[in-house]
């Protein structure tokens, strides 16, 4: 029997006087891991083992780094031997992974409709069969948080934005209610797509990747949400249109596949403070716990380049952007710094 978990949702939007903040230029300090370019896909840092973990679409697996920047290792260890066949259980297109709660590499294997665990050797230690997952988060007690983007999918885990699945392979619960934007099923769903993330709480971060007015829901672990943030500011407001007017033609069109502009680029989540960043193309929004915005940025590098995240990792005193093509860049937390 499907429970339903809304029993608090703090419905917030961002109005035109808040975005009415200057936009400060965010300058690149550095670049990282300069052989990590296009198919970048997302990073992390592994504080226990002291080590960050870049995924790109073009390599066979998780790029581990020292931190020092120095490449120590691939995850799963890629067979580098001539005319090797793909190992069993080897991935096919990863989208995303994280770092569980007791120590296992998780990613998101969207082709092979599965999640692989690997342990911090780089061993295949678990396999869970779930529809295209294209976003993972990690939750206590060994959970995992999975978002999908089979939208065309008759399961009933494609009726709600998150599965929840515990450390045995089984579903937990499955929460989160989809925007209704298409009379199409394959089209609303599509509209639905996001990605996720989690902090050390425990707290879920969902960032529709397509919905015309920029949106960003939080939930506790157990799928309780506590906020929707919707920024519909007046500058946002005639791209939304233009959006809408997009989803209406393909609602009424039918037959094609769905096929829209990303809107959300990227989701960083400081872990220890729950404080977010959402970027829009090149503008990063910095927002307290609350959905209230701090400040916003518009990142480039060094040269002047407009980096536009596709990953965000929030570190105590900078940000790091995962940019596809670009590579990987450190900027400062200018929240951070003295005046």
């Amino acid at each position: 029997m499907r429970k339903t978990l809304y029993l608090l949702l703090l419905a917030l939007t961002v109005s035109a006087a808040a975005s009415d903040q200057a936009e400060i230029d965010l300058i690149a300090t550095k670049r990282l891991f300069p052989e990590m370019g296009p198919g970048l896909v997302t990073l992390k840092r592994d504080a226990a083992a002291r080590r960050y973990l870049v995924l790109s679409s073009r390599s066979a697996g998780v790029a581990v780094y020292n931190t020092d920047g120095q490449r120590i290792g691939t995850i799963p260890p890629s067979d580098a031997s001539s005319g090797a066949k793909p190992a069993a259980g080897a991935l096919q297109f990863p989208s995303d992974f994280d770092i569980t709660s007791d120590g296992r590499i998780v990613i998101a294997d969207r082709a092979a409709n599965a999640l692989r665990f690997y342990d911090a050797g780089g061993a295949l230690v678990q396999s869970i069969s779930t529809p295209a997952p294209s976003s993972v988060a990690a939750l206590p007690e060994g959970e995992v948080a999975v978002a999908s983007s089979a939208f065309a999918s008759p399961r009933d885990q494609a009726l709600r934005l998150i599965t929840v699945y515990d450390k045995a392979g089984r579903i937990a619960r499955t929460f989160g209610d989809l925007a209704e934007l298409a009379s199409r099923r394959d089209l609303n769903r599509f509209l639905n797509i996001g990605r996720v993330s989690s902090d050390a709480s425990g707290a879920l971060y969902y960032a529709f990747t397509f919905l015309p007015e920029p949106t960003a829901r939080k939930y506790d672990r157990f799928g309780y949400a506590s906020l929707e943030l919707s920024i519909n500011s007046l500058d946002i407001q005639p791209a939304a249109q233009a959006v809408r007017r997009e989803i209406k033609r393909q609602d009424e069109r039918g037959g094609a596949a769905p096929r829209m502009k990303t809107i959300i680029n990227a989701l960083g989540v400081d872990p220890a403070t729950q404080e977010f960043w959402l970027a829009l193309g090149n503008v990063v929004l910095h927002l307290d716990r609350e959905g209230t915005q701090l400040a916003a940025y518009r990142a480039y590098s060094a040269e002047g380049v407009r980096l536009e995240p596709v990953a965000i990792l929030v570190e105590p005193d900078r940000l790091l952007f995962a940019c596809d093509p670009l590579g990987v860049f450190a900027l400062p937390r200018r929240d951070k710094q003295k005046p």
